[in-house]
């Protein structure tokens, strides 16, 4: 069974590789998942949030997400799974991007992008939040374009990331006991 799903994951890869890079897209992909770098531009809307008072509240729970995929995700979770890239791995594929130093299960950046996306889309107007949300998809897609995680390691970075997204919203709201006032999403 495990064997058939790393056999999947392995020609998920290859399939995008194949058929779905090209010229046109590639620049594109590699530009979106710089975004996700080091959690890079959800730190700039964690520290946009936190300057604006009426939107403190939920700078707070992003601060507070952002840190719990960091410690979650990229501490613990990489170093006890200790997955090897898929371009180590999978004969054939090329990756398009600095080389990570890090390893591979699960993806930071698509936990780091469904944790600030999801409390951005469930607490700011969807303005905001729909956007948020967009660039999360898209960050986690590009990892698999530039060929450094395999599809599993994105597909448990998005369950991590939104369930630590919930888990942020509900210790900060605990914590926070002044009424919220930016027209969240109820």
């Amino acid at each position: 069974m495990i064997e058939s799903l790393l056999h999947l994951d392995g020609n998920i890869l290859l399939f995008i590789q194949e058929f779905l890079r090209n010229p046109l897209l590639t620049p594109i992909m590699r530009v979106i998942t710089t975004l996700g770098n080091s959690g890079a531009i959800w730190i700039v809307f964690a520290l946009l949030l936190l300057a604006i008072p009426k939107t403190r509240r939920v700078g707070c729970m992003l601060a507070a997400a952002l840190l719990g995929t960091l410690l979650i995700n990229n501490m613990v979770l990489k170093n006890l799974v200790a997955r090897t890239r898929p371009y180590e791995v999978i004969e054939g594929l090329t990756y398009l991007v600095k080389t990570p130093t890090d390893f591979s299960f699960p993806s930071g950046h698509a936990g780091c992008a469904f944790a600030a996306a999801g409390i951005m889309f469930r607490r700011l107007p969807g303005k905001y939040g729909v956007p948020a949300l967009i660039l999360a998809i898209l960050i986690s897609l590009s990892r698999l374009y530039v060929g450094v995680h395999y599809p599993s390691d994105v597909l448990f970075g998005v369950i991590s990331g939104i369930v630590i997204s919930y888990m942020a919203e509900a210790l900060i709201a605990r914590l926070w006991k002044e009424p919220e006032n930016f027209g969240e999403r109820k």
